[in-house]
């Protein structure tokens, strides 16, 4: 019973998406077909331990959920009209999906009204990964250490927000799909960074969170083909995750990108990132925040030792990403380049300018770049400061393990 419990949940994790997907465009509400899906799950645990499970489990479950949905039609006298389109919509017996039906459709809708700019980041991210990422309540909490009824609370008023909005259900045209896509972009973005870098706890990663991402930015790219950003961040992303086997030592503690294995990098990973960056660059006449992103990456990603890392083409990709995304942080990332390219009193400058600004006042890489800065300068007893004004303002703690022993290093 166990193992078909199991087997059920496996099944209903992958096809949730898909059923959620299809069930919003009958229901035009993103809570009531989650609820639904939920109700047909149920009635699976019930039935597929005894009967068997379906030969086409997805569209048993699709099948059953709109039954519960005119069930609830029913009861709630919903309108005449209402329930003849609820009806016509529900095919008389269980048909194997056709591949040519608009399901990829559906999923880019669900996608777009989850990440609506309706709603905030926090709620978009946690949405997007409950019906999306098919994760938990609990398991979105436990990924980015928040409370599990915060996540619960955000969630809810999440699918509040777009029901009091009435978000279309569908797939925008002009600049406003554009703009929606943005949305979804940002959100799997944030995730992946999430993941690839945790930003408070014990770990230094969370692999999961960086497998959700880059499944969904994948998905988007079947989806949204013509998209040059959609390929130039699905290639940042497995381009960065070619380098998860080797951030981590055997205790869990963080590997610095310059002294990682490069052997242990994985090859299919960068490839595909690589064949993902030339059909970005092969769609747009000009490179996006997530294609220059993904090309700095690429650098890395093609020099076989540290040594023969492009040190000035990096420092030229950031100027460029400078002038298409400005940011502070960006300016940070040039000046570690600029450091490694032309010396660390060439980064340091920049650094300094950054601190004069206090652009970045409590970001904790701002010391720890200075730092490291200073330690190439000989100038020990600063970089030692630094160090440990960046391991106090970190919350994550293998980091500030990091910063600690290396402030240490300086004597």
């Amino acid at each position: 019973m166990t193992t078909a419990r199991g087997a059920i949940e496996a099944v209903y994790r992958i096809e949730a998406p898909r059923l959620i997907a299809g069930l919003t465009r009958f229901v035009r509400d993103v809570g009531l077909a989650e609820e639904l899906a939920q109700d047909a799950l149920v009635i699976a645990l019930e039935r597929w331990p005894r009967d068997g499970v379906p030969d086409n489990p997805g569209a048993w479950l699709m099948t059953t959920a709109k039954h519960r949905a005119i069930d609830r039609a029913r009861r709630a006298k919903l309108a005449v009209r209402k329930h003849e389109e609820l009806a016509a919509d529900l095919p008389d017996a269980i048909e194997p999906r056709d591949p040519d039906d608009d399901v990829g459709d559906d999923l880019l809708r669900l996608m777009l009204v989850a990440c609506h700019p309706v709603l905030s980041t926090e709620a978009r991210v946690a949405l997007t990964l409950r019906l999306l990422g098919g994760l938990t309540t609990e398991e979105i909490a436990r990924a980015f250490l928040v409370p599990e009824p915060t996540i619960a609370q955000r969630i809810v008023r999440a699918k509040r927000t777009l029901a009091e909005a009435k978000v279309p259900f569908e797939v925008p045209r002009g600049a406003d799909r554009f703009a929606r896509i943005a949305s979804v972009l940002e959100v799997i973005y944030l995730v992946f960074n999430e993941g690839y870098t945790a930003t408070s706890g014990d770990a230094w990663l969370r692999r999961e969170l960086c497998d959700d991402a880059l499944r969904l930015g994948r998905i988007l790219a079947e989806l949204a083909p013509g998209e040059a950003e959609v390929h130039g961040l699905v290639a940042l992303m497995e381009l960065q995750a070619s380098r998860l086997p080797a951030r981590l030592g055997p205790g869990g503690e963080p590997i610095l990108l310059l002294e990682q294995n490069r052997a242990r990098w994985d090859h299919l990973l960068i490839q595909r990132g690589l064949i993902s960056l030339a059909r970005a660059e092969s769609i747009a006449v000009g490179r996006g925040r997530y294609a220059i992103e993904a090309a700095i990456a690429a650098c890395h990603a093609r020099a076989r030792t540290a040594e023969a890392t492009e040190w000035p083409r990096i420092a030229a990709l950031y100027a460029s990403l400078a002038m298409v995304v400005p940011s502070p942080v960006v300016e940070l990332n040039r000046a570690v380049a600029l450091g490694m390219a032309l010396g660390p009193a060439a980064g340091l400058e920049v650094v300094d300018q950054l601190v004069e600004s206090h652009a970045l006042d409590g970001y904790h890489l701002l010391p720890a770049v200075r730092g490291d800065l200073l330690v190439k300068l000989g100038r020990l007893a600063e970089a030692k400061l630094e160090l440990e004004r960046a391991a106090a303002l970190t919350r994550n703690a293998r980091e500030r393990d990091l910063l600690l022993a290396r402030a240490a290093a300086c004597g």
